[in-house]
């Protein structure tokens, strides 16, 4: 018993003596090779025509009054119409057009006074 399983392979007669098994593969690996240089090649010539680095001075500086920091703030809700007309998709506002204003009270809504409001945030819970 062969362990290659040669059986039901092309016999070697058959391969060492026909052009295409041997010149098919040859010539689609060069292909392949070739392709890949120039690619390389090109990518080379692309990289070279792009400007450097750049230099120190021409880095982002920080403002004259520091770094600056996210304000987290609670915001009015965008009241709804009350004269009993539907509002289409397009009339409603998204998170980047809202004409809310600064909420009065500035403390955070919770669900009960132990709670952030937050579920699975890994708290006790309520109790």
């Amino acid at each position: 018993m062969e362990s290659f399983g040669r059986d039901g392979a092309i016999p070697h007669e058959v391969v060492a003596g026909s052009a295409p098994f041997v010149l098919g593969p040859l010539l689609v690996g060069l292909v392949v090779t070739a392709m890949l240089i120039g690619a390389v090649w090109w990518g080379m010539r692309v990289r070279a025509r792009e400007p450097g680095p750049p230099r120190p001075e021409e880095q982002p500086r920080l403002p004259d009054g520091g770094a600056v920091h996210e304000v987290q703030e609670m915001r009015e809700p965008d009241e709804m119409p009350h004269d009993g007309r539907v509002l289409t998709p397009h009339e409603l506002r998204s998170l980047g057009n809202m004409s809310t204003r600064r909420a009065r009270d500035q403390k955070r809504p919770q669900w009960n006074r132990n709670s952030s409001g937050g579920f699975g945030s890994g708290g006790l819970g309520h109790h």
